[in-house]
């Protein structure tokens, strides 16, 4: 009996953290590379997570290839990658596009990060 409880308390534990990611922005990881950095908005029982306003960022390849088209600026998307900075080497060979809502499947999720400035997680420690 003891152990229902317990379950109980973990799964209603897990959809309240769930709960608090919703739309705020995650950075997920995937197992071919690339990292999706957008809104959450919700999730199912096979884990896929659906992202808003996602821009997705990747290493570029090494062969020489056609500028895709600007989306939205590249203002946006230079200011979108310098917040991405763990994913980049220095070496300018992370690419990036915007893709609005998507999809991510789960089984294909390597890491998801909460994205938080150092001025949010003070104030988060404040709130403790």
């Amino acid at each position: 009996m003891e152990d229902s409880t317990d379950m109980k308390q973990s799964k209603a534990h897990a959809k309240a953290y769930l709960s608090s990611l919703l739309d705020k922005n995650l950075r997920i990881s995937t197992t071919d590379g690339r990292l999706f950095r957008g809104c959450f908005k919700c999730t199912d029982h096979d884990q896929n997570i659906v992202l808003s306003d996602t821009f997705e960022y990747r290493r570029r390849s090494s062969a020489p290839s056609e500028k895709a088209p600007e989306t939205p600026s590249d203002a946006t998307l230079s200011a979108e990658a310098q917040s991405i900075s763990a994913a980049d080497d220095g070496s300018g060979n992370i690419s990036s596009r915007y893709l609005g809502m998507v999809v991510v499947p789960g089984h294909h999720v390597v890491k998801m990060e909460l994205e938080e400035f150092a001025s949010q997680r003070a104030t988060r420690k404040l709130a403790v």
